[in-house]
């Protein structure tokens, strides 16, 4: 597909009615998960027809990744230039509050689960969420190599973000607990600036 013709689809709806329409897909997530949703109930209860989803999205995976994605929108890495890599991160977690956490987290959890038995969903999330985010972080660490602040071989640079998931993903499975500002800046400070050789005080 040209990038003319992706334009002229996407101009067939407003900004406005493209976040109503992904706050929907959200809620229905929330409410019956991946598996169970349908492009029939997006459409009933976003008042659309399948064919305008269908033409718009192409599919459900396209849909559901593109409204994630919206819901959490990527920072330009020039937008969270503290001047330290320790300031860097902190202003990375602060952007969503401990309730956007959780209700993240939630929502992650099931959507990783999903990705096992649906390739093309895994396929959308690494198109529109991972590679996105992977890149401005990417950017965030070259920063920091730049600046001195981090040896240009040190072996963790490749694990950041491995480290960051983890925390996140973990943090309920082995405390029983949401996610937090709190707790993702300690973790920060205890273990991924560490790993870096950055001090933290």
């Amino acid at each position: 597909m040209t990038e003319a013709v992706a334009t002229a689809r996407r101009s067939r709806i407003t900004p406005e009615r493209e976040a109503e329409l992904y706050a929907a897909v959200l809620d229905l997530l929330r409410e019956v998960g991946y598996d169970a949703l349908t492009m029939d109930a997006v459409a009933a209860r976003t008042r659309s027809s399948k064919a305008t989803l269908y033409r718009q999205w192409g599919g459900k995976a396209e849909l559901v990744a593109k409204a994630v994605r919206h819901s959490k929108p990527v920072s330009s890495a020039d937008e969270v230039d503290t001047g330290s890599l320790k300031g860097d991160l902190h202003a990375l977690t602060l952007r969503a509050d401990d309730c956007e956490m959780e209700q993240n987290s939630a929502l992650m959890r099931g959507l990783a689960m999903a990705t096992h038995s649906n390739p093309d969903l895994l396929d959308a999330f690494r198109d529109h969420l991972i590679e996105p985010e992977m890149a401005e972080f990417r950017r965030v660490l070259q920063r920091a190599v730049d600046r001195g602040e981090v040896r240009a071989d040190n072996p963790a640079l490749d694990f950041v973000m491995h480290m960051m998931i983890g925390a996140f993903a973990a943090r309920t499975m082995i405390d029983e607990q949401p996610p937090t500002q709190a707790f993702l800046l300690s973790y920060i400070d205890a273990v991924v600036l560490p790993a870096l050789g950055v001090p933290t005080s």
